[in-house]
């Protein structure tokens, strides 16, 4: 019987440690890891860089037909800036299309892949061979944002960020497309009382389950 290949769909809410996680898979597991977080980013961005207008939804679909892998190793799409190059040029339905066929591309490789978003079990990877959707509470994903723009030497609002956090989760879950919930098949892992040592335990326990039966 010919094995699959090994693909690993995490979804979940921002902060939640998923990125973390699929990071430690993807090394674990010597597979191909993608952040599809920064897929939107990296257009917007290079857009930018050219002076291009990023409204224009035949141009910004343009860039995401032609996106490079290389193009997501830059350092700068983490940032606020990025975040909000992203958000314009997400509204456009070519570029997500464009981009679905993207992930779709690195998940389809013959040795398999480890994709994290929001949106990987549910809409690219429905047939992946491992599905998690992790998450914690909202309050514990604040309290993680707050620390780490702290270290960063941001001055933050606990409570404000909590509202963000809420108000991204509703609008995230909300959403008529690709709304973000757990795939049906997927197993959901709650980070909120454990360290990425023990979340990343865990994971290999599922995945271990799942590629076995």
């Amino acid at each position: 019987m010919t094995q699959l290949p090994l693909v690993i769909a995490i979804d979940g809410p921002a902060a939640a440690g998923k990125g973390t996680l699929a990071a430690r898979l993807a090394a674990h597991f010597q597979l191909p890891y993608l952040d599809t977080g920064l897929l939107y980013r990296a257009i917007g961005k290079l857009m930018a860089d050219r002076g291009h207008d990023l409204d224009n939804a035949e141009l910004a679909t343009e860039f995401a037909r032609h996106l490079d892998p290389e193009d997501l190793k830059r350092g700068d799409l983490r940032g606020r800036e990025a975040g909000e190059l992203a958000s314009r040029v997400a509204v456009h339905p070519g570029v997500r299309a464009a981009l679905v066929d993207f992930q779709r591309s690195v998940a389809g490789r013959p040795e398999g892949a480890v994709l994290d978003g929001r949106d990987i079990g549910t809409v690219i990877c429905p047939d992946a061979r491992v599905k998690l959707f992790v998450t914690a509470s909202a309050e514990v994903r604040a309290r993680r944002r707050t620390d780490e723009l702290v270290a960063k030497g941001r001055t933050v609002d606990y409570d404000t960020i909590l509202a963000e956090v809420r108000e991204r989760d509703a609008r995230d879950s909300g959403r008529k497309e690709a709304p973000l919930k757990p795939a049906d098949d997927a197993v959901v892992l709650d980070t909120s009382d454990l360290d990425p040592d023990q979340v990343m335990a865990r994971a290999i326990a599922i995945v271990a389950a799942r590629t076995a039966a």
